[in-house]
């Protein structure tokens, strides 16, 4: 595949293309979430138990991907158990530790919310050769760390807002 010719653009184009599409994403995420009867920090968990597959987080593997204390993730869990979304079953290999997996049927509800929104992507992924797409992949994996590293910076109280 022969990758399209690219309009040049700086960092601070793709920066600013960045945070809009960051908004219209909270903006999405808070819809979706009213759609399928959650909160987003709900959503955003349900979303990773699904991405799990048949390799059930535990509820502290969950609270480190969500960047979430264990006793808040007892409450998302409690939540979502109640919704119909998840349940917790217990680790086969260590019985004190509880596994999330998510109902079969909430898995449905909630792919026909995004998959619409997934084929789209998948045919804007399409516009791009598989170097292109290496290069987005690594781009949105190293930009996480960079944004888990300014939350533990902001919830460590090391920024300050200044005055308003």
């Amino acid at each position: 595949m022969q990758g399209k010719s690219r309009p040049p653009a700086t960092a601070g184009e793709a920066l600013s293309r960045m945070d809009h599409y960051v908004a219209l994403g909270i903006v999405g995420q808070q819809e979706m979430a009213q759609l399928l009867g959650l909160n987003v920090t709900d959503l955003t968990c349900l979303g990773h138990v699904l991405g799990a597959g048949d390799t059930p987080l535990t509820a502290g593997d969950l609270a480190e991907l969500v960047n979430l204390t264990t006793g808040a993730v007892t409450g998302v869990l409690n939540r979502l158990e109640r919704a119909g979304y998840a349940h917790r079953q217990p680790d086969p290999a260590d019985r004190r530790r509880v596994r999330v997996v998510a109902d079969p049927q909430a898995a449905v509800r909630v792919f026909a919310v995004y998959q619409p929104f997934y084929d789209r992507l998948g045919a804007l992924f399409a516009d791009y050769t598989p170097d292109e797409i290496a290069v987005i992949a690594d781009w949105f994996g190293r930009a996480a760390g960079e944004a888990r590293a300014h939350l533990a910076q902001v919830r460590a109280g090391e920024l300050d807002a200044g005055e308003a």
